[in-house]
């Protein structure tokens, strides 16, 4: 009776061994495939909100001018104070001047 139980408990855990290693290997295949699509698909770039109602051009087209008014200003004005003046009223004034120039749009 003893050697009885002793080969069916037998019996048990090298079928539950079995199923531990089964489960193993295809724990093993599904994090690999896991893995594989990770780096195979493209990631998700986060767009900020200020960088993304304005396109590329738009936001270098921005700064260009942006760059050349105040050029402008240190050029043709003599007074210092009045230079800083001007350039801080430029760059005050210039996100209401590019929503009015170039409009709102939904973000």
């Amino acid at each position: 009776m003893a050697k009885e139980r002793a080969l069916r408990r037998a019996a048990r855990e090298a079928e539950a061994a079995r199923l531990r290693e089964k489960r193993a290997r295809v724990s093993a295949r599904r994090q690999r495939r896991k893995a594989l699509v990770a780096r195979l698909t493209p990631r998700r770039r986060r767009t900020g909100r200020l960088l993304a109602r304005r396109s590329r051009g738009e936001r270098a087209g921005i700064v260009i001018i942006t760059l050349v008014l105040l050029g402008l200003v240190w050029f043709l004005v003599d007074d210092v104070a009045l230079r800083l003046v001007l350039s801080l009223l430029l760059l005050l004034c210039l996100p209401a001047l590019v929503i009015v120039a170039l409009g709102r749009r939904a973000g």
